[in-house]
């Protein structure tokens, strides 16, 4: 049976194809540049043209497809449910899906779609982290409104728990909390950065309207960067508490944030 993964060279969906590679199953990647993206797997993953925020580009994409991962992103909330509907109509059987932050139209779609399906609701990715590494290369400093804790979660182990989601019984309707094996604030993570890459890292602070703005900047909304920061300002609880779902699903200890740096370190120094 083929498995479709979405957003295949993001963060998450890179990951869950490697798991689903390293169990031998059969991974079709979903990317707007399959030339491009051939770097990134491995040689037994089909790449397919498409992207799934146009679901009228995934007609061959679909075709002899028992299983899906969605990862939410940028436009798909538009388009989600007709993205649904024709996976169904192709014979996906099973769905995971990385969810927005909340229950949004293509969160909901996966939910009616009599197939079945996990939700995967990871906290703070630890891959947010490479938003630091310019202004730590050329000063030395991290800029940040709030120096807040964070239960955040390797992206790794994202890919990991939807592997097992998409292949094993006993998932199906159930939406998965998941964070790293610690909570650290702003501070705690530089500080282990800073170990990592043998010298100090700062934290500067900034108010939230330039954290607003710097956000905008990239081309985020108004509206949507008022919510980013306004989130950092007041984590919710989920946010901050560890859960250890990784390691219920996985079998294994969730990672931390620890290792993803000791793995990036490179890109900061």
């Amino acid at each position: 049976m083929t498995t479709l993964v979405t957003g295949a060279t993001g963060n998450t969906g890179r990951q869950v194809v490697a798991e689903l590679v390293r169990r031998g199953e059969r991974v079709r990647a979903l990317t707007r540049d399959p030339a491009a993206a051939a770097a990134l797997f491995a040689p037994e993953v089909e790449l397919v043209a498409g992207t799934h925020s146009a679901p009228e580009t995934l007609g061959a994409a679909l075709d002899g497809v028992g299983r899906l991962h969605i990862t939410a992103t940028a436009g798909l909330a538009e388009v989600g449910a007709e993205l649904v509907r024709q996976a169904v109509a192709a014979g996906v059987g099973r769905i995971t899906m990385v969810w927005s932050g909340g229950i949004g139209p293509t969160e909901q779609a996966v939910a009616d779609s009599g197939v079945e399906w996990t939700r995967l609701e990871p906290q703070e990715f630890m891959s947010n982290t490479l938003t630091w590494t310019e202004s730590v290369q050329a000063e030395g400093v991290v800029r940040e409104p709030y120096d807040f804790p964070s239960a955040l979660v390797h992206e790794h182990d994202i890919g990991a728990v939807a592997a097992v989601a998409l292949l094993d019984d006993g998932h199906a309707g159930r939406a998965y909390n998941l964070t790293g094996p610690e909570s650290l604030t702003t501070s705690e993570r530089l500080a282990i950065l800073s170990r990592a890459v043998g010298r100090d890292i700062a934290l500067v602070p900034i108010s939230h309207e330039q954290a607003v703005e710097r956000l905008m900047a990239t081309g985020v909304s108004r509206a949507d960067a008022d919510y980013v920061i306004g989130w950092y300002a007041a984590p919710d609880a989920a946010a901050t508490t560890v859960v250890d779902t990784v390691e219920r699903i996985t079998g294994r200890p969730a990672r931390t944030f620890a290792q993803w740096v000791e793995e990036h370190a490179e890109r900061f120094r």
